[in-house]
């Protein structure tokens, strides 16, 4: 047994299981300590993975070398590709999960890391030495030392849960709260906040009346998070059902408003605007009579359901009494009520990029002890610190990705620049360049990046050239190969669409938008011998990368541009170079803001909320002088 690390990561969250398996498998001795290795990668709230830009971030974790995507894959029991009527870069996957097969699939990836291991216990106090991080030590008075530390502590510190009037200290059902770090930190001049989130009542599968709900089946194809080659979903697919609220089931919320510990006065922290409470949803919207509710199954074997959509605090009694105005629930059996939960976090304008914090060297922070919320979010910024804080421990430049690089750096460069004032849930429209972070291309926007630093490993790497090889070679046939209306017309026909007047190329017919490379090619036998040499596990992905790329081009090249305008901005750097509160032609506002951000470039200063174009253009005009 030793207890001298590289790095160790407290918390074994969504956020702390990315960044330990990345420290390790970049090469640094890690230990990952949790309160309970029964509870790793626990998915607190609802059993899925992925949704509208989340499903980009986990496909963005899959390219870097992380393990989200696989553990989603191999854990699914229902999987969609939302936004399909849209164009693609607001294509989001999103996969139902069996909640107690996940967990015991992170685990077994976790523990057979040959540089990890695992402590099961809480972390008390961190090791500060000459204002750098150097270990930490346990409940159980075990002394740790380590060169970096990441803190992934989720809703643990100081974690308080209300149902109706009722407290409880933990951080999840049934589980004890953290204490003692947060104040640690706040003594040493960090700033800590509060906020709230929720999660909604448990129900026995056996209780509910499934002919009074729409039965909502997954994507019978063939998708996935994780971009290497694994076979169809193993588990047996299942289906969600929606229902929805009404008038009556409102009735006996409005009853115990003045008992809710949202509306009462018992909770002051922050909640979050996107996934309301529903005693928030029938104030907020009180001209509704009804609200749309997932019933979501929790696994394979289960009976225990999630009831998306109604999250609450309100006493048992009353969120009992207003299921069961739902005709569907009017036999209703729960498992557990519905609750809120309050927790520390750290105002994230006090990390760098890196994710490391600027008060205490080799101290990182990911997930919601930085403000945000979703498992998504979480394991995003947990594999960027768990290669942070290894390239800490072993020396080399941070990493650190753009915004027009991934999702996953419009999140980071969000926290870090604009801070939170609610809990950071990402969306597509956070990104201004979301036709070029696609959720099919993130493979090809970072799996090389990630293989450079050794974190990608050579079978992902081979799989991204294999990948890039078949689409070039194929959009090149499209741009060569030559088509005549005779040879064509009659299947154009067959498809509903305009016949050809003349003869073209193959690619003026893929480009317009009711045809697809799959429904041409039964009509154009050189196409399918094509797409027949495409790897059988992966025609699909490459036809569509290829597709995209035709149909989009223009879209895609005019996106470039506007970056790369952007991204000279980002290469002026500008940190530590200004004593912003001497610079009088500044706006106090902007000189405030500068001083406590200390934005690394002209582009991130030009993000800060508050600041000008004109004060942009003095600080450009102090470095040119």
């Amino acid at each position: 047994m030793d207890f001298k690390y590289d790095v160790i990561v407290v918390g074994a969250g969504h956020a702390g299981c990315e960044a330990a398996g990345a420290a390790a498998n970049l090469g640094s001795k890690t230990l990952l300590i949790t309160m309970d290795m029964n509870k790793i990668a626990q998915m607190s709230c609802n059993p899925a993975v992925g949704g509208i830009a989340k499903g980009q971030i986990v496909r963005e974790i899959d390219a870097l070398g992380g393990n989200m995507g696989i553990v989603t894959d191999q854990t699914a029991i229902q999987f969609r590709m939302l936004n399909r009527s849209k164009g693609p870069a607001m294509w989001s996957p999103r996969a139902q999960s069996d909640r107690a097969k996940f967990i015991q699939t992170w685990r077994s990836i976790l523990e057979n890391i040959p540089n990890l291991s695992i402590w099961q216990d809480t972390v008390r106090e961190l090791i500060v030495e000459q204002g750098s991080v150097c270990g930490v030590k346990t409940y159980m008075n075990v002394e740790f030392r380590a060169k970096s530390v990441i803190l992934t502590n989720g809703t643990f510190l100081n974690g308080l849960m209300h149902i109706g009037s009722t407290k409880l200290t933990g951080g999840r059902i049934s589980e004890p709260s953290a204490t003692g770090l947060t104040e640690q930190l706040v003594s040493l001049g960090m700033e800590a906040d509060r906020m709230k989130t929720g999660t909604p009542v448990r129900i026995d599968g056996r209780s509910v009346h499934f002919e009074e709900t729409a039965e909502q089946k997954g994507e019978n194809d063939f998708h996935k998070f994780s971009y290497l080659d694994f076979q169809p979903r193993p588990l047996k697919q299942l289906s969600c059902w929606t229902l929805f609220t009404n008038e009556a089931c409102h009735a006996i919320l409005r009853q115990g408003l003045p008992d809710s510990p949202l509306f009462n006065g018992q909770i002051k922290s922050i909640g979050p605007r996107y996934c309301p409470s529903i005693e928030t949803k029938i104030v907020t919207f009180a001209d509704k009579t009804q609200h749309q509710l997932f019933l979501e199954p929790e696994g394979e074997t289960t009976q225990e359901c999630y009831l998306n959509g109604f999250s609450s605090s309100l006493p048992l009694d009353i969120q009992l009494r207003a299921l069961q105005q739902i005709p569907a629930f009017r036999d209703v059996r729960i498992y557990r009520p519905g609750y809120a939960i309050e927790y520390d976090f750290f105002p994230p304008t006090q990390l760098n990029h890196s994710l490391e914090t600027k008060k205490i060297k080799n101290l990182f922070f990911a997930g919601q002890i930085n403000g945000t919320t979703g498992y998504e979010e979480a394991g995003g910024q947990g594999i960027i610190a768990g290669i942070n804080a290894h390239i800490s421990c072993h020396g080399g430049e941070p990493f650190i990705l753009g915004r027009d690089e991934a999702y996953i750096g419009v999140l980071i460069d969000d926290l870090v620049t604009k801070g939170v004032d609610e809990p950071y849930r990402m969306f597509t429209s956070r990104a201004e360049y979301r036709i070029l972070l696609r959720q099919d291309n993130a493979d090809m926007r970072l799996t090389e990046k990630s293989y450079q630093i050794g974190l990608a490993k050579p079978e992902r790497y081979a799989l991204l050239e294999e990948k890039k090889q078949f689409r070039d070679r194929l959009i090149t046939f499209a741009n060569e190969y030559s088509i005549k209306p005779s040879y064509i017309n009659s299947g154009l026909e067959a498809l509903g669409t305009t016949p050809l007047r003349q003869g073209g190329k193959l690619v003026d017919l893929i480009l317009r938008p009711q045809l697809t490379i799959s429904k041409i090619a039964p009509f154009v036998p050189a196409l399918q011998q094509e797409l027949d040499k495409l790897p059988s596990y992966r025609k699909e992905e490459i036809t569509e990368a290829a597709e995209i790329l035709i149909k989009y081009d223009g879209y895609i090249k005019r996106e470039q541009l506007i970056a790369d305008k952007i991204n000279r901005l980002e290469n002026i750097k500008i940190k530590d170079k200004f004593d912003y509160d001497s610079i009088q032609s500044l706006s106090t506002e902007a000189r405030q803001k500068l001083t406590r951000i200390n934005p690394d470039t002209i582009a991130q200063a030009s993000r800060i909320p508050g600041i000008s174009p004109s004060d942009i253009n003095i600080l450009l005009v102090l470095l040119g002088r």
